[in-house]
């Protein structure tokens, strides 16, 4: 992944801030790991993977739906999360605010050294992506925030950078790109046109609000999303998402494993 930027002294229209979400100085040994995960049927793969227990006794104020799978493996602390279920709707709780909220109370209960965000996510064929392919994320942007005013724009679009992860790349065989976040499944024209200035390879629902909480409260994090559908391809997306979702999360679920596998034992400046 590209280095952080140097801080810019001025903003200009053609220009982009890019915030690192972390500190190069930064080199803790990693211990615990907060892996958030929109979906259940995501998370399903990689709780029976890593063998983790639901918390009976949530960490999480009173009330809320979202759900804590904990455990060891290897030697690490490894924690799912999902939002869990709307208590009216009975679906997953997807989309930027339940991972705002997650992301944060999260951070709060465990303290984690990194924070994992995993999920599906579209992909764009103009860009090389193919259903099933695994990307980790090296920057994150938002599309349908979209504010008109001087340093604003910016600020909707809230560009920001992935924790570097030169050797995992060289390790896995995964792609790398930018990652879109919005809270639509489909894709508008203004959406598209955003998606095409943030330069994005892959389009989810979650990713840019876990880096703001992030970024927020200086925890390093990293993105690992499987594509489900082709947002520029011939099928509908709602229909080749559910087509593939199974088979897909199950890749997800192998790519966490050996994210999880490379960092055991490392500190984060290793990555």
């Amino acid at each position: 992944m590209a280095p952080p930027q140097e801080e810019k002294s001025k903003t200009t229209e053609e220009e982009s801030v890019t915030i690192p979400i972390t500190s190069a100085a930064d080199n803790r040994r990693i211990s615990t790991i907060a892996i958030i995960i929109a979906m259940q049927a995501e998370a399903n793969p990689l709780v029976d993977r890593f063998q983790l227990k639901e918390d009976l006794d949530c960490v999480f104020a009173k009330g809320v739906p979202w759900v804590r799978y904990h455990g060891t493996y290897r030697d690490l602390n490894i924690n799912i999360i999902c939002p869990g279920k709307d208590a009216v709707l009975g679906v997953d709780s997807v989309g930027t605010v339940p991972a705002s909220l997650v992301t944060y109370a999260s951070i709060q209960a465990l303290q984690p050294d990194l924070i994992i965000n995993a999920g599906t996510a579209g992909g764009f064929q103009a860009k090389g992506a193919n259903v099933g392919d695994i990307f980790l994320a090296s920057h994150i942007a938002f599309h349908d925030r979209r504010i008109p005013i001087p340093v604003f724009d910016l600020y909707g679009v809230g560009f920001r950078q992935a924790i570097s992860t030169p050797n995992l790349l060289k390790t896995l065989n995964v792609k790398i790109g930018k990652l879109s976040t919005g809270d639509s499944l489909d894709i508008t024209p203004q959406d598209e046109a955003s998606i095409i200035a943030n330069d994005a390879t892959i389009k989810d629902m979650e990713g840019a609000a876990v880096a703001y909480v992030a970024d927020l409260l200086k925890v390093p994090a990293i993105f690992v999303k499987a594509v489900t559908d082709i947002v520029d391809g011939d099928k509908p997306t709602t229909e080749e998402f559910i087509e593939n979702l199974a088979a897909v999360t199950a890749a997800l679920g192998g790519a966490v494993t050996e994210v999880v596998d490379f960092i055991s034992g490392k500190h984060l400046s290793e990555l």
